[in-house]
């Protein structure tokens, strides 16, 4: 038996849970025939995760996957460590305390890294390729996340690089989405890198709205926001991150043990630009960017 946690809600992460299953089917598990899956959900509540990790560890799950959900797998290395853990993230889980080495994490937890929060000084060339004007940049912060700080110290110092200004607006809930759109507007941003964060990934649709609506150009961390109407993005590819976590929980249901498994990595990394969103805004897209883009959404 597997046990599933996730930050979000079911209805939002129909791709994601098909990719997770997927990486189960690769390694010889098909839910319903010879495996099955508890899930939990948080709903956006991190007070949730502690009761959900508890119920699964009651359980005698084989195996806990948190794909994207980093405050479960550090809750789950803290209350077992026997029953393996897989994990997703998308900073460096070295520096959030969750395995000591990439190569050899050892202990009873492994996973997937995407490192995608070192990916904010690509996102700040790429959105200032687009509108090259722009002198004051917001970045978009869930304060709950384990590199909220480190993200926000980082922020500034690549805008220092680029001889911009910056504003830090945090969001941890959906209210707080609204209101640190209404204070961009107040401060005059002129554009806005979304950083990762569960909460962003399940709001896509409202960010993607909201930046419509303040006419402010924004770059996000997953295709999926550009699809939804985003103007830009930049990062890995999140469905194959869910993907691996179900391979790594399959080696692992075959015997296979977690401190041996090194933290997989991306290895391909995806821009998308949506044009209708730039038209929406009034943007000319640079030919070079359109030649250079994976996917151009038209």
């Amino acid at each position: 038996m597997v046990g599933f946690i996730a930050a979000g809600f079911p209805e939002l992460s129909e791709n994601a849970l098909t990719a997770f299953r997927n990486g189960l089917r690769e390694t010889g598990f098909d839910e319903g025939r010879n495996v099955r899956i508890e899930y939990r959900w948080a709903h956006n509540d991190r007070a949730r995760i502690p009761g959900l990790v508890a119920d699964l560890i009651r359980r005698r799950v084989a195996v806990i996957a948190t794909p994207g959900t980093v405050p479960a797998a550090i809750e789950a290395k803290a209350e077992t460590s026997t029953i393996p853990i897989v994990f997703s993230t998308a900073g460096d889980p070295i520096r959030a305390g969750i395995v000591a080495s990439l190569s050899r994490p050892g202990g009873n937890v492994t996973g997937v890294a995407s490192m995608n929060h070192e990916l904010l000084g690509k996102r700040l060339e790429l959105l200032l390729q687009a509108v090259p004007a722009a002198r004051r940049i917001a970045v978009l912060i869930n304060p709950n996340s384990q590199y909220a700080d480190i993200t926000a110290s980082e922020a500034q110092q690549i805008a220092a690089l680029f001889g911009r200004q910056v504003e830090i607006l945090h969001a941890g809930t959906d209210r707080e989405i609204d209101t640190a759109f209404a204070a961009l507007a107040e401060k005059h941003a002129e554009a806005l890198v979304v950083t990762p964060a569960t909460l962003f990934i399940n709001r896509r649709e409202q960010l993607a709205a909201l930046a419509a609506r303040h006419a402010v150009p924004a770059i996000y961390f997953e295709r999926e926001n550009a699809v939804a109407g985003g103007l830009m993005s930049y990062g890995p590819n999140e469905l194959e991150q869910y993907r691996l976590v179900g391979v790594y929980a399959g080696r692992i249901l075959k015997g296979e043990k977690p401190a041996d498994l090194p933290i997989a990595r991306p290895t391909k990394f995806e821009f998308v630009v949506n044009l209708k969103a730039a038209k929406a805004l009034g943007l000319t897209m640079p030919n070079i960017m359109l030649a250079v883009a994976d996917t151009v959404i038209e």
